[in-house]
């Protein structure tokens, strides 16, 4: 493998910036996930299920508010976009510790209508500062970096959680939220090409009439295709990410979760990593399947060491399998109205976890840790694999029509 392809990507103007800024921007959301539930099983006293319930109120919020505050940055730009999200975000996780289970559950929804997009941001961007025939290596990579967020985030918020408190671990993510809010307001990269032309001191390309925007229709077959490899894909990961938790907690050891999901996105990183170098690009749906059926081997896994192993394993189509969604993403929506249309993936991705966290949650109270790993595994690889079949069929009808 060869990582030329990488080296030229960030020779490219602003490029390296955008992924270091992301890089940081991204640890406080990606460290949200295991001490919420740490939180809520711990001084709330609540079950797994409890916690998925959380979780699933925050990513419903998600869910409603991702399409508006796409639209918002299309309309507005980031700056003003962001600043809204910023404070509301921050107000909710500093002040969470100190909330019952049933305030958490209002707040955690409202936190998630108003979360800083900081994910679609970073892609969109990517899209109009990098050309077409290096796209599917810029998000690859993206991918492979929040992989890397999440090898860290995670393992530095159960240090913080377990060593002090996990109020001490929200208040972080709350006062992080700022500082990620502000660093990607300072740096403000460009989400449309006319930015970038006007910042390089290129003509900025003519504007797209209002009668052109109006005419072009953005809901599409394979949007929905890509929307469903979204929600599939999500109900893996939010799935075993509870697991994780779970199986180390069983077996006593629920300070090593972080460096358990710290391996999982090393598997990850190193599969980003391949497919980001390689000439072929995968249908999104094939991945999804494919990390489906991989995530099934840690439901019997029995110890903390084969677990870890399984775990690497199921790691490795996850990086290719998000960027090639957001690749796919890139190719079939127009430019101006790209911000929402992320928006809307991110609104799918939030239903997954929706589904996926509680489901796998009440499933782990009732049967263990490994029910979790098995379902979502499985529901996974059961909505892709259905989604290609589907898909192959109307192909194969599209000719006689």
């Amino acid at each position: 493998m060869s990582l030329a392809p990488y080296g030229r990507l960030l020779r490219r103007p602003a490029v390296l910036r955008l992924v270091l800024v992301a890089l940081v921007a991204r640890i406080p959301h990606a460290s949200l996930g295991v001490v919420v539930t740490l939180h809520v099983v711990g001084p709330l006293g609540r079950g797994y299920g409890a916690a998925g319930i959380v979780a699933a109120a925050m990513t419903l919020g998600m869910a409603v508010g991702a399409p508006w505050r796409g639209r918002l940055v299309d309309r507005l730009g980031l700056r003003r976009a962001l600043a809204p999200s910023v404070v509301v975000e921050a107000a909710v996780w500093i002040a969470a510790p100190f909330l019952g289970f049933e305030a958490l559950i209002g707040a955690a929804a409202l936190a998630g209508v108003f979360m800083v997009p900081i994910f679609s941001v970073v892609r969109q961007s990517l899209a109009v500062l990098v050309p077409r025939e290096e796209q599917r290596t810029a998000f690859a990579l993206d991918s492979v970096c929040t992989e890397l967020t999440f090898m860290l985030a995670p393992a530095l918020a159960v240090l913080v959680a377990t060593s002090w408190s996990t109020t001490a671990a929200l208040v972080g993510v709350g006062v992080a939220t700022v500082g990620a809010g502000v660093l990607l307001m300072w740096f403000d990269p460009p989400t449309r090409s006319v930015q970038v032309l006007e910042r390089g001191g290129g003509a900025p390309p003519e504007p797209v009439s209002a009668s052109v925007r109006a005419s072009e229709r953005v809901l599409s077959p394979s949007l929905l295709v890509v929307l469903l490899a979204s929600s599939a894909a999500s109900l893996v990961l939010n799935g075993t990410d509870v697991a994780i938790v779970a199986a180390l907690v069983e077996w006593g050891q629920a300070s090593s979760a972080g460096w358990m999901i710290a391996l999982w996105a090393g598997g990850s990183v190193v599969g980003g990593l391949v497919y980001g170098a390689g000439r072929r690009s995968v249908h999104p749906l094939a991945l999804v399947l494919a990390l489906g059926l991989l995530t099934i081997p840690a439901a019997f896994a029995g110890t903390p060491m084969l677990l870890a192993v399984a775990l690497v394993l199921a790691g490795v189509p996850c990086a290719p399998a998000l960027s090639a969604i957001t690749a796919t993403l890139v190719t079939i929506v127009p430019e101006h109205r790209r911000g929402e249309v992320m928006g809307w993936n991110g609104s799918a991705m939030t239903v997954g976890a929706a589904l996926g966290a509680p489901l796998c949650g009440l499933l782990i109270d009732r049967f263990g840790a490994s029910a979790g790993f098995l379902a979502a595994g499985a529901i996974g690889a059961a909505v892709a694999g259905t989604g290609m079949v589907v898909l192959r069929a109307a192909r194969r009808r599209a000719p006689r029509t």
